[in-house]
């Protein structure tokens, strides 16, 4: 059986929860993802199809999630995030947890992340893989494991701050910091998570983590080495870009915002 959204549920503090599932190949897993979701506390749930080869749509369409939409094209992660965020805003999202719906990461931890936020504690809640060092007792890859930590000794070093990691993929955020960040500047692609953070730091916030057990298995998500070789490296470069940019010597699209355009009406009916 799916799980069914409560439609007595409680906003927290009068916060809309809203749960973004961007997926890709994801009908083996979507379900048993779905049915975790604790809908005493999200209120609704949004899966956007980044054209997939499966019946990831249909499997949607059957376990009942309200908001389905679908790319004409795969436009990647960061562009399947994008997509994720700024629909999630319009029907009205004040805390948006990022879910993968692989299984990967586990979907009990929502109303955790979620309070954090709605009590404002943080803007943006992390699950971290690292924290209580269980990843690879867990399953991560001894190469994954130690290029996550140098990946993230590297960036830490160099934008100042102290994250445990900035590669996992299960992320809160406050209606208040998505509506700042200039999403569309990033890139389409894997960079992107980390793109979101740099932002996030340099526009002052603070970025909280819990511990989060990941599980590894062939349905899980992953990317190749050659991938993960272009990945780690496109971290390097943001965190390199986002030092220029506080010192003022780069000026980068993607910590600055366009500003609205303003249009006064004259007269008009």
């Amino acid at each position: 059986m799916s799980a069914q959204i409560n439609t007595s549920s409680f906003m927290i503090h009068a916060k809309k929860v809203i749960v973004v599932l961007p997926a890709y190949n994801a009908a083996k897993t979507l379900e048993k993802t779905y049915n975790e979701i604790d809908f005493n506390v999200v209120d609704d749930v949004i899966l956007v199809d980044d054209n997939s080869k499966d019946d990831t749509v249909e499997v949607a369409k059957r376990i009942g999630i309200n908001h389905i939409l679908r790319h004409d094209r795969n436009y990647g992660y960061g562009g399947n995030q994008k997509t994720c965020y700024n629909y999630a805003l319009k029907i009205g999202a004040d805390i948006v947890i990022m879910l993968h719906p692989d299984y990967q990461y586990n979907p009990k931890l929502i109303p955790s992340m979620a309070y954090l936020i709605a009590k404002d504690v943080f803007q943006v809640v992390l699950g971290s893989r690292i924290l209580g060092d269980r990843a690879m007792i867990n399953g991560m890859p001894v190469y994954k494991y130690i290029a996550n930590r140098i990946l993230t000794w590297t960036q830490n070093f160099i934008i100042w701050q102290k994250l445990s990691e900035y590669h996992t993929g299960y992320r809160a955020f406050s209606k208040e910091v998505l509506e700042k960040l200039n999403l569309q500047a990033n890139s389409d692609d894997f960079i992107f998570d980390n793109q979101m953070l740099c932002q996030i730091f340099y526009l002052g916030y603070e970025i909280g983590e819990i511990s989060c057990p990941a599980k590894y298995f062939e349905e899980a998500s992953s990317i190749n080495f050659s991938r993960s070789s272009t990945y780690g490296l496109g971290v390097i470069g943001t965190s390199i870009k986002y030092r220029l940019n506080k010192w003022g010597i780069l000026k980068s699209d993607i910590y600055h915002k366009p500003a609205e355009k303003r249009i006064e009406v004259i007269a008009g009916k």
